[in-house]
C-alpha cells in the first residue's frame, strides 16, 4: 500500500479533522444531534476556528521545538502584525503572538533538529526589521493542545 503519511500528517495540521461526535455524545449522555447541532451554532459564531489533530512531534520528524523571542527595528515596531503576516507562510512556525515586555513578538517553531533549526532561523527568521532574536528550546514537552503528554 502507498505510504502518504508526510501529505496526511499535512493536511491534519492545516485542520482537515473532524470531531468524534458518537464519542462526544456517550461520554455526555446526549444526543448525537444535540451535538451537531451545538457545534455546528460555535463553527457559525467562529467560537471554533479548526479543527486538528495532536501529534507526538518526535514520530513525525518535528521534535525539535523553540520559542523565539524577537525584537522588531523601530521602522517595523509600529506594525508587528504586518511582519507576522510574513512570518506566518512558513510551515515551521506553529504559532506567533504579539507580546509585551523586552520582546515584540514570540514564536514557536517545529522543525526535525538542530540543523534544520540553524537553516530556519538564518533563512526565515534573519530578516530585514527584526534585529535580535533570542531562543528558547524546549526540553520536554508535557502537554499541548489541552492533551497530557
Amino acid at each position: 500500500m502507498k505510504d502518504i503519511t508526510p501529505k496526511l500528517i499535512s493536511l491534519l495540521k492545516e485542520g482537515y479533522c473532524t470531531p468524534q461526535i458518537a464519542r462526544m455524545a456517550k461520554k455526555l449522555s446526549e444526543p448525537s444531534t444535540t451535538l451537531q447541532y451545538n457545534i455546528k451554532k460555535l463553527e457559525k459564531e467562529g467560537s471554533i476556528k479548526a479543527y486538528k489533530a495532536v501529534f507526538d512531534y518526535k514520530k513525525i520528524d518535528e521534535g525539535f521545538c523553540a520559542f523565539v523571542l524577537i525584537t522588531l527595528s523601530p521602522n517595523e515596531y509600529g506594525d508587528p502584525e504586518r511582519v507576522g503576516r510574513e512570518l506566518i507562510k512558513h510551515s515551521e512556525i506553529e504559532s506567533i503572538d504579539v507580546i509585551t515586555g523586552d520582546w515584540e513578538m514570540v514564536l514557536k517553531v517545529r522543525v526535525s533538529d538542530q540543523d534544520a533549526y540553524y537553516n530556519f532561523v538564518k533563512n526565515v527568521i534573519s530578516r530585514k526589521g527584526i534585529t535580535k532574536i533570542k531562543t528558547l528550546t524546549s526540553l520536554k514537552q508535557l502537554k499541548t493542545e489541552f492533551v497530557e503528554l
